[in-house]
């Protein structure tokens, strides 16, 4: 066979496989997608019910790395707990297993399956092009992914066939199998390059079956484990990349993945070095280890190791929790990440429960505060990592507006007095008014990065300017917030004070913003990041007087108006 056909015929039988378990995988999220974040989201506390359901969702959509990027999600929304999503990884791994065990039936039952595909492909495309019924339709999608899973893998065994003839490209395959850290490492860089984990194992077995680590089963057996503890660590990497924009706790989540794959590797590979890992599996399966059989061992190889893997940490994921933390350390941030005040027993004591709501309103100011702190410091620094800060503090405004708003629901079916009843509304704009400040402080975030990424400058005069933007603003927010935490009315109408001054310096600013483009100081294009930072300041500004006018009115709707207002909705809130 020349090198151009064993190369075509690598990538052909690789990429159907792909194609085919992809089209599988979104056929079968399409159909029951939905049914599936139920199945996560409403996961219990007990730990097996985690385990099972992490291990049926994988089996579904036929890819560890799918549930573990959709439980890294769940857990930077906070529908999950570390704890929770921890359960949900081990049973991924076990649930990623069946795939294996599919393409091993290629191994015992010939090209029998390979031909029973062929109609299953057209079946499944007839079913995709003709039905009408787009739950039909997807179902002829699963049928045809699964028939080209099947082809590929035919033509991968085909392309490998004459390896078994090649006693230059066995002794390589041999001598890299000899040297178990290596093996690992190439199971590893091979997933990683396929972002499949089924992938690179059948990659593994196909070789195998055709003779490229040898025909003594029992031997081959034993070089072939390492690289399958190489997938094992590659195939986390799908997690980590999906965790690199997400939340802290999402990030550990990945890292527990990584972490708990790894520590598997660390203690099975000595089992494995010794030889005594082949000889376990030829004795708990029940069939002679011959080449028909030598890919069904390796899937029971892959399930073993992953069940006994998965058996040792249900019980010590506490530990694996800790191990994670001192890694991934909570930080200042997190403290403020969630209200901790809003305690449900507290309900039955309204008075209470109110005085909680404020506490945690009083939180929630002063992360809505350091948000634009930041986002006006970072444009006026060039400063990225304060930018990205910014959205963190922006999810958190909108975490405490959901929990806060769920609160005050709850308190409103109470029986409550005519002046708490009152309070309710006001309460619920004021909190509407806070995370809208922490949107407007994404939006200055935004034309801060667009002023970086077009390298534009401030003269010096702006910066001054926007200096004392900042300064105005901070001074409002502290008078706002100490007086809704003390009930200070004069405390509140001197920031109604600052503000007036925000109004003012909008018009002179423009003002002096126009000169200075006419003096030839400023571009346009930072002309107008200017003009954009002026007008969000003053929205914020707007905002934190409709708090103030709350507090002087005493947190009473009937003495309570808000600041009229043009719409301030951010342009990536439309989208």
């Amino acid at each position: 066979m020349h090198l151009s056909d064993l190369i075509f015929g690598i990538l052909g039988g690789l990429g159907l496989f792909l194609f085919g378990m992809s089209l599988m995988s979104d056929g079968i999220k399409a159909v029951a997608g939905s049914r599936l974040k139920v199945l996560l989201t409403a996961l219990t506390r007990h730990r097996m019910v985690a385990v099972l359901l992490g291990a049926l969702v994988t089996m579904l959509v036929q890819s560890s790395s799918a549930t573990t990027v959709m439980t890294v999600g769940f857990v930077n929304a906070g529908l999950l707990t570390l704890k929770q999503a921890l359960y949900v990884v081990l049973g991924a791994n076990v649930g990623t297993t069946v795939t294996a065990w599919l393409v091993s039936t290629i191994g015992i039952g010939g090209l029998r399956i390979t031909a029973y595909a062929l109609p299953v492909v057209g079946v499944g495309f007839f079913m995709n092009i003709v039905a009408r019924n787009p739950r039909h339709k997807h179902v002829g999608m699963i049928l045809l992914g699964f028939g080209l899973l099947f082809i590929g893998v035919s033509y991968m065994q085909a392309t490998f066939e004459p390896i078994k003839d090649s006693p230059v490209i066995q002794r390589f395959l041999i001598q890299i199998a000899q040297y178990p850290l290596l093996a690992v490492l190439a199971g590893t860089v091979l997933t990683i390059l396929l972002q499949s984990s089924s992938a690179s194992i059948m990659v593994i077995q196909v070789l195998a079956f055709q003779g490229a680590f040898g025909t003594d089963w029992p031997v081959v057996m034993n070089l072939v484990i390492p690289f399958i503890l190489g997938d094992n660590i590659g195939t986390t990497i799908t997690a980590q990349l999906a965790a690199l924009r997400s939340s802290r706790m999402a990030k550990r989540a990945a890292m527990g993945h990584t972490i708990f794959n790894v520590i598997g590797v660390v203690y099975i590979l000595p089992i494995v070095w010794v030889g005594s890992f082949g000889t376990l599996i030829a004795w708990i399966t029940p069939w002679e280890l011959t080449q028909q059989t030598i890919m069904a061992d390796m899937a029971a190889a892959n399930t073993l190791i992953k069940l006994v893997n998965t058996a040792l940490f249900i019980p010590l994921i506490g530990v694996l929790e800790a191990i994670v933390h001192r890694i991934l350390p909570v930080n200042p941030m997190e403290v403020d990440e969630k209200p901790v005040a809003l305690e449900e027993h507290l309900l039955d004591t309204p008075d209470i429960a109110f005085s909680q709501v404020t506490r945690e309103l009083h939180r929630m100011v002063k992360i809505a505060r350091k948000a634009v702190t930041k986002a006006i410091a970072g444009l006026i620094e060039d400063d990225l990592a304060k930018l990205a800060a910014v959205r963190d503090r922006e999810q958190q405004t909108d975490e405490f507006q959901y929990e806060i708003t769920s609160y005050l629901s709850k308190l409103a079916r109470r029986s409550l007095s005519r002046e708490l009843s009152a309070e309710i509304p006001v309460l619920l704009h004021i909190v509407n008014d806070l995370e809208r400040v922490g949107d407007l402080a994404v939006n200055i975030a935004e034309i801060a990065e667009r002023k970086i990424g077009q390298n534009l400058v401030f003269s010096d005069e702006a910066l001054d300017e926007a200096h004392q933007m900042q300064t105005s603003l901070k001074r409002m927010f502290f008078q706002v917030r100490t007086a809704l935490k003390t009930g200070d009315k004069a405390l509140a109408r001197e920031s109604l004070n600052v503000e007036n001054q925000l109004n003012i310096m909008q018009v002179a600013l423009r003002k002096n913003h126009v000169r200075r483009m006419s003096d030839n100081h400023c571009s346009p294009e930072a002309g107008l990041i200017f003009i954009d930072l002026i007008d969000n300041v003053e929205k914020i500004g707007d905002h934190l007087t409709n708090i103030a006018q709350s507090v002087i009115g005493g947190l009473q709707w009937e003495h309570h108006e808000s600041k009229p207002m043009e719409s301030d909705h951010a342009p990536h809130e439309a989208e």
